[in-house]
């Protein structure tokens, strides 16, 4: 079957190619799996060699990629390049981390090493399509896997320039295999027998899917990199309009499609969190709206397709129709384009916990700072927290009693460093964290016991007599 991706913004065709189906997937795996002595066998420095010069490659070809990714998904330009750098960035953070989580190490007679599970399959998602498959993809071939990877069938030639800067650093061909196509190929790949594992960023939703599919196959590895609804604090802070641009950065980046953008704004009642949301509707009153072909550039381009932009309508419609107040509404301003949103939904009853992926972000507001890290904790999911206040206590607290793998104070929210894990807890991932830590999960390791020489075993146990 053949598909394409689209333009957000304009509906042109960008891609066009066959989709996989259960032949082309074992085909793939086929392939994957008699590459993997070779690339496994092959020393650590060689591998590591490859992987630089896959990241000189995507420095020369940066403006190609940054491109694709601003016309399949929709972002603004200058946000595109910043992918590709860290893409770029995230090559010796990977062989920094692999040295130093997976490295051997031992005691006495006792020495650990690491090995690759075989043939791994990535899931990657339409948000950054370059950067987070590049996560699991590149600690993935370092530890010595082959890899199948699936781009989101909205990115499909983000994938495929990709896999070119992978073929022109020297990796072998059949060491990463890219298999286009939408859901059906991404569960032929997740049930085929003939792989390792799984590494899978995206919904909560269709990780939950996964982990049901892999219950039953404890042999095989599982990363799930989910997302969150997300709660960002802000609490008497000294200059409210730092704190505002922070919670617009938090809320709106890549039009709300980061899966660490803020989704609730807690703010305390009174004066304090009026002046800040006055502050906040001055700075979305201003915001720049548009195609990434705008210019000067947009701050918040299209979502990623106009069925996207309308189930983050319909959610508001929901949140409206049970009583939320309409502060600065989402409003359509094009296809596949919205104007950032922002509703009051303190008191809601029955408030849906879910993740709106776009650019909507719900007010509410409580009496104390303990209602507040209680309502940021009222909610399945645990991926990633912040605070924005002038009191290291307070901090102190909120991070001793948040439930999320990732918390920031006086930083926006959708920051995170590739030097550290990334992943969270609850409905957010499965305790196998991203990042830093993507080394843990593309090895297992093997411990021995071991003497150069054999000899008489000494300290026999009572009993035994040689």
């Amino acid at each position: 079957m053949i598909f394409s991706s689209l333009n957000p913004a304009t509906g042109a065709v960008v891609w066009t190619g066959p989709a996989a189906d259960a032949d082309a997937v074992d085909r793939a795996a086929t392939r994957a799996r008699a590459a993997f002595p070779d690339w496994s066998r092959r020393p650590h420095d060689e591998r590591a060699a490859v992987l630089r010069a896959f990241a000189a490659r995507l420095g020369a070809r940066q403006a190609e990629l940054a491109d694709q990714i601003s016309r399949e998904v929709g972002k603004p330009l200058w946000e595109s390049l910043t992918e590709v750098r860290s893409m770029i960035g995230k090559i010796e953070l990977s062989i920094d981390a692999h040295a130093r989580r997976c490295g051997e190490f031992g005691g006495g007679p006792a020495i650990t090493r690491f090995r690759p599970h075989g043939v791994v399959a990535v899931l990657g998602p339409f948000n950054f399509p370059g950067h987070l498959p590049n996560g699991h993809i590149a600690p993935a071939l370092l530890a010595g896997n082959t890899v199948l990877f699936k781009p989101s069938e909205l990115a499909p030639g983000v994938a495929e320039l990709t896999r070119e800067c992978w073929r022109e650093a020297g990796l072998p061909e059949d060491a990463l295999i890219v298999i286009q196509g939408a859901r059906a190929a991404g569960e032929a790949l997740a049930d085929h027998p003939g792989i390792d594992g799984v590494f899978f960023t995206g919904g909560s939703l269709a990780g939950r899917a996964l982990a049901a599919r892999f219950a039953a196959r404890p042999g095989k590895i599982l990363a799930l990199e989910l997302g969150g609804n997300n709660p960002l604090v802000v609490w008497n802070p000294f200059h409210l309009g730092a704190a505002a641009l922070l919670v617009v950065q938090s809320a709106y980046l890549s039009a709300g499609q980061r899966c660490t953008c803020a989704r609730r704004l807690i703010l305390p009642d009174g004066m304090a969190g009026d002046d800040l949301l006055q502050h906040l509707g001055r700075l979305l009153a201003n915001l720049r709206v548009g195609p990434a072909t705008d210019r000067p550039e947009p701050f918040l381009g299209p979502l990623v397709s106009s069925a996207a932009a309308a189930r983050v309508l319909a959610a508001q419609h929901s949140l409206l129709l049970a009583g939320a107040l309409p502060l600065i509404p989402c409003r359509p301003l094009g296809p596949a384009l919205l104007s950032p949103g922002l509703i009051d939904v303190t008191g809601l009853p029955d408030l849906p916990d879910e993740e709106i992926f776009g650019p909507l972000l719900q007010v509410i507001r409580v009496k104390s700072f303990d209602d507040a890290i209680a309502e940021a904790n009222r909610t399945a999911y645990g991926l990633a927290a912040g605070l924005l206040c002038d009191d290291p206590a307070l901090y102190a607290r909120f991070r001793a009693e948040i439930r999320a793998g990732i918390v920031n104070w006086n930083q926006p929210l959708t920051g995170a460093s590739g030097a550290a894990p990334f992943g969270g807890v609850g409905a957010s991932g499965n305790h196998r964290p991203s990042g830093y830590f993507a080394a843990d999960y593309c090895s297992f390791p093997v411990a021995s016991i071991e003497t150069p020489a054999l000899a008489v075993p000494t300290n026999l146990p009572p009993g035994l007599n040689p």
